[in-house]
């Protein structure tokens, strides 16, 4: 049965270039998703776009010398083309600095207000004494009190798991010159956390199919949870609709409370631009919708607690009660799909150490399809993964090259030399008949991990099929059957509605390639379909230059999650190369761009 599913993406920050540690917490694993559950007939709305509030990105638009507004719109578009190069199927890819996420945080943030859930308290704020400005939580380092941790964030320590506070760091420093911060009393919105405690408690007790990790972290933590600041002093960001604070020159809400509510508000204004503006509700409050959001293991405490806070809170469902705000009871998160870190040769990635592999540097030398199998095959799926260039290269040739791409290069390019089209089969044999059967069983296999967001054992299940053609081929030599042509052709005939079967299996992992194989077989017109730059105005702020947004018409494509029979007689071409092997001594240096560090 269909259902409507919300592909919920985190929110990519627009201070600089994506890197591919990046996509392979956020970015390939929800699209590879997103690709499966529309080929299964549901109704899939994939949503997100770019962070762009809060200090970091101030203070990169002064390193530049352009306006913080300037900077946004610079780094907004170069991450909508990456993001477009990889083949990310967004239904909307918007921003946050729109009119519209301005009203939809503002509106929420409202009912959350009137039910309680907000208080102002005076606390202690970090100021850099070298600008004057203020520094976010997460721009302040330190020592955890609580386990001792050097590397440990101004808002929570990634060693230990616990919220922390700036003032509370011990030999805190600014991550932006080093200097000591100098902490002074300022008044702020406080979101009630602990008033979400039992409800939370109780909410997560249910989520049984979540991910270890994701539900462990997440139940550790809500027995400690402590109210958190929402706004914060500075002038660039959501302002607070309140008196006393809505005309304050230097009172914003704090980038992280608005980002989460950015999913709801990407919903919002992709029904607005759809012609029907209530088509949100189907993902939100009708309560048989499902909802995904795909992240990194660092934003796990903002998606499994603080996001469905807000979402209770709004509900008017927290331990307190309330009423429902403007946007009706809505869902809370079906999973939280956390991916661990993608690391280079043992090191984060890091673009200020110069440990870094940009996306767009890469699609350009090798394409978006092999960068999609590595995440999916090797990423940092359940644990932190290594990125080497030797890995790289190995599976792109023995793996994508050697095995996926002969078989479809030598089963097409046999069956045109030799027919002309797809050939006819007669008196099929057992061997015939078993790797059909095994290709056929891979539906019900690849799509049950797929749906549990386990991608490799899904595409290592896809890649079996395509092993085990590859063993039939050479087992049963078509090329030596030239005085049995029927058998040659029973051969081929099985060997191509095999290929057909896994490039189905492996669409929504190698949905360009995907493409192509489509094509290679006789077919026509669109089979998986690619996401769209559009120029847009913003819906609410008529004097805004137009700015880029990815969406796409995916109802329009061919691929379905179940075999086709491949259609005897189909004229088929002598094919292309579907992958390019590539130099074994790249392994050993690295491109130019992103050289092996000794």
């Amino acid at each position: 049965m269909s259902a409507s599913v919300l592909t919920a993406v985190a929110w990519p920050y627009a201070n600089g270039p994506r890197h591919i540690g990046h996509v392979s917490g956020f970015g390939v694993p929800s699209d590879v998703f997103s690709r499966y559950m529309r080929m299964s007939g549901h109704q899939v709305l994939m949503v997100s776009g770019t962070d762009e509030h809060g200090t970091p990105i101030s203070v990169q638009a002064e390193k530049e010398g352009m306006s913080v507004r300037e900077l946004a719109d610079k780094y907004n578009r170069v991450i909508v083309e990456d993001l477009h190069g990889l083949g990310l199927g967004y239904d909307l890819f918007t921003r946050t600095t729109t009119g519209n996420h301005y009203q939809v945080t503002q509106d929420l943030f409202l009912a959350l207000w009137k039910n309680g859930y907000v208080t102002p308290k005076t606390q202690m704020g970090a100021i850099d004494p070298n600008t004057g400005r203020t520094l976010p939580d997460r721009y302040i380092e330190g020592t955890c009190p609580i386990c001792g941790y050097d590397g440990a964030r101004g808002d929570q320590c990634d060693n230990c798991g616990n919220q922390l506070d700036p003032v509370d760091l011990k030999n805190p420093r600014s991550r932006i010159d080093g200097a000591t911060p100098k902490f002074v009393e300022t008044e702020h919105l406080f979101l009630d956390l602990p008033a979400f405690a039992e409800t939370l408690g109780s909410w997560l007790s249910t989520r049984t199919e979540w991910r270890p990790n994701v539900l462990k972290f997440a139940q550790n933590l809500v027995r400690d949870m402590r109210p958190r600041a929402i706004t914060r002093d500075l002038d660039w960001g959501v302002p607070v609709p309140l008196d006393g604070w809505r005309d304050a020159p230097m009172k914003r809400f704090y980038v992280w409370f608005d980002a989460v509510i950015g999913y709801l508000s990407a919903s919002v204004e992709w029904a607005r631009r759809s012609g029907d503006a209530d088509a949100w509700k189907r993902w939100w409050t009708d309560p048989s919708a499902q909802g995904y959001y795909f992240m990194g293991k660092d934003n796990i405490v903002f998606h499994s607690l603080i996001w469905p806070s807000l979402l209770l809170g709004q509900n008017g469902a927290g331990d307190r009660g309330g009423e429902p705000g403007r946007f009706g009871a809505l869902n809370l998160p079906t999973e939280v799909v956390s991916s661990e870190f993608l690391t280079m040769s043992g090191s984060k990635f890091s673009t200020s150490r110069g440990t870094v592999i940009y996306v767009r540097d890469f699609l350009e030398q090798f394409g978006p399809d092999t960068l999609r199998y590595f995440i999916s095959v090797a990423g940092p799926e359940n644990q932190d993964a290594d990125f080497t260039w030797e890995e790289f290269v190995r599976r792109t040739n023995f793996e994508l090259a050697n095995e996926w791409g002969n078989l479809v290069n030598r089963s097409v390019s046999m069956a045109h030399k030799n027919v002309g089209a797809i050939p006819r089969p007669t008196a099929p044999t057992a061997a015939d008949e078993q790797l059909k059967a095994l290709s056929r069983a891979a539906f019900d296999t690849v799509g049950a991990n797929l749906r549990r967001s386990r991608f490799k054992a899904a595409i290592t299940e896809a890649m079996r099929v395509v092993g085990a053609a590859n063993k039939y081929l050479s087992d049963e030599e078509p090329w030596k059957r030239k005085d049995d042509p029927e058998r040659r052709d029973t051969i081929l005939h099985t060997a191509l509605q095999v290929v057909s079967d896994a490039n189905t299996l492996l669409t929504p992992f190698l949905p360009h390639s995907a493409q192509k194989v489509h094509e290679a077989l006789g077919g026509t017109g669109v089979w998986a379909a690619q996401p769209e730059i559009h120029e847009v105005d913003d819906l609410d702020v008529p004097d805004r230059k137009p700015y880029p947004v990815l969406t796409g018409d995916y109802a329009a494509e061919a691929a379905r999650w179940e075999p086709r029979e491949v259609e005897v007689g189909k004229p088929l071409a002598k094919p292309t190369p579907l992958f390019a092997k590539l130099d074994p001594e790249l392994g050993e240096t690295g491109p130019e761009w992103a050289p092996v560090q000794r």
